[in-house]
C-alpha cells in the first residue's frame, strides 16, 4: 500500500479558510507547518525538557494531507468514481490526483479574491505504507532508570530479566523493600517516558531520598512518572500538578495503568507561578520535584519554601549544564542549602535541602 502527500505552499493568511475547505471535502488529517513561532499562551505551557529552536518568521504556511492510493498508483484504493455532492463539491478522498490538483487549484483561485494565498502552489509526492500511530513503538524499550525503578511500555508482556537484576557490576542488594518496581509508562502520551536524562536523574535522586511514607510534591509531572516513582517507592502521598490538561488526563491514564489507588494522590490542572490561590493549598511536603526548565524553576524556587518542611528536599532537573550556575544561585537566594549537581549528558539534575 502506497500514500500520496498533498503539500500547498500557501500564506498563513490563507491556512485556516484552505483547511476548512479541505474538511469539507472529506480530507482528515490536515497537517500545517508555519513560521509563526509560539504564542504567549504557548510559550507558558512549553514546559519540556528541550524548548523548541527559535525560527526566523515568514509568511509562509505549508498545508499538507496524505491520501491512500490503489495499485494503478493513481485513484485512491477503494473507490471507483468520483463522488459529488448536490453542491458539486467533490470529495476528495475519492477522486484521482489530476481531479485532485484540479480542485486544489480552484479552491486556491477563489479564496484569492478575498485573501492573500502566498505561492499557491501544489506538490504531490509518494511513500511507501506507514503505519504512522505505533510504527515509533519499535523504538520504545523497557530500560532500567534506577536502583528500585525500572521502566516499560505498556504492550509489552515479558520485561527481559536483565532489566530486573543487579542495577550495576557488583550490586548484591538482597533487602526485599529495594526490590525493583516496574513502571508501567505509554510513550504515546508524550509527556515523559523516563528515558530521557532529566527525568532519569529526578528518578534516580528520588530512589535516593524516599524512604517511606514522604508527602511528594510533582510540579509539571506531565506523563506523571514521577508521582508514579514516589508511591512505589513507598512515599505516603504525592500530589501532581501541570499546567496542561491533556498532561493530567494523560497522567490519571498511567496512574491507572500502574494501579495506583486514587487515595494516595491528588492530580491537579494549574499554574503554580501564577495561582496563588493554588500556591496557598501547597504546605507540609517532604520532597518537592520540578523537572521543568530554568525559565520555570527559577522563579518557581522562591515559592518553594513555603510548599516545603523543614529539612525538605528539592529536587530540579531540566537544566542544561551552562544553565547551572543561574538556578543554583536561586537556590542559595531562596534559603537551600548541601547543593548537589549531578551531570547526565548535557543536562544536570540538581538535589537541595531547605534548612
Amino acid at each position: 500500500m502506497k500514500w500520496k502527500k498533498y503539500t500547498i505552499t500557501t500564506h498563513i493568511d490563507a491556512v485556516d479558510i484552505l483547511s476548512y475547505e479541505l474538511d469539507s471535502r472529506g480530507i482528515e488529517g490536515i497537517e500545517i507547518e508555519d513560521h509563526m513561532g509560539l504564542s504567549d499562551e504557548d510559550k507558558e505551557k512549553m514546559f519540556v525538557d528541550i524548548p523548541p529552536e527559535p525560527v526566523e518568521k515568514d509568511d509562509i504556511a505549508k498545508v499538507s494531507f496524505y491520501l491512500e492510493v490503489s495499485d494503478d498508483g493513481d485513484t485512491p484504493a477503494g473507490t471507483s468514481s468520483q463522488i459529488v455532492d448536490t453542491d458539486g463539491v467533490s470529495d476528495l478522498s475519492a477522486l484521482s490526483a489530476d481531479r485532485i490538483i484540479s480542485i486544489i487549484k480552484e479552491i486556491l483561485d477563489d479564496i484569492s479574491t478575498y485573501t492573500e494565498i502566498g505561492e499557491g502552489t501544489i506538490e504531490v509526492s509518494e511513500t511507501e505504507d506507514i503505519d504512522w500511530i505505533n510504527n515509533w513503538k519499535q523504538y520504545a524499550k523497557p530500560f532500567r532508570a534506577s536502583r528500585r525503578i525500572a521502566i516499560c511500555p505498556t504492550w509489552i508482556e515479558e520485561v527481559p530479566k536483565e532489566i530486573l537484576g543487579p542495577y550495576e557490576t557488583g550490586d548484591t542488594t538482597s533487602d526485599p523493600s529495594r526490590s525493583v518496581k516496574l513502571i508501567y509508562i505509554d510513550p504515546g502520551v508524550a509527556f515523559g517516558t523516563g528515558s530521557h536524562e532529566t527525568t532519569k536523574l529526578c528518578i534516580q535522586a528520588l530512589d535516593n531520598h524516599i524512604n517511606g511514607g514522604e508527602r511528594v510534591l510533582d510540579i509539571g509531572t506531565g506523563s506523571g512518572i514521577l508521582s508514579i516513582t514516589s508511591l512505589l517507592l513507598g512515599a505516603g502521598r504525592a500530589t501532581a500538578i501541570d499546567i496542561d490538561e491533556l498532561a493530567v488526563k494523560a497522567a490519571r491514564e498511567n496512574f491507572d495503568v500502574n494501579e495506583i489507588p486514587t487515595s494516595l494522590y491528588d492530580l491537579t490542572a494549574g499554574n503554580v507561578l501564577a495561582d496563588e490561590k493554588l500556591r496557598d493549598s501547597l504546605t507540609g511536603y517532604d520532597i518537592v520535584v520540578a523537572n521543568i526548565l530554568p525559565d520555570v524553576i527559577v522563579p518557581l524556587t522562591e515559592y518553594v519554601p513555603s510548599f516545603i518542611k523543614k529539612g525538605g528536599i528539592y529536587i530540579t532537573s531540566g537544566i542544561l549544564a551552562e544553565r547551572e550556575q543561574e538556578v543554583t544561585s536561586a537556590l542559595e537566594q531562596a534559603g537551600f542549602s548541601d547543593i548537589t549537581v549531578t551531570p547526565m549528558g548535557e543536562w544536570v539534575g540538581i538535589v537541595s535541602f531547605y534548612k
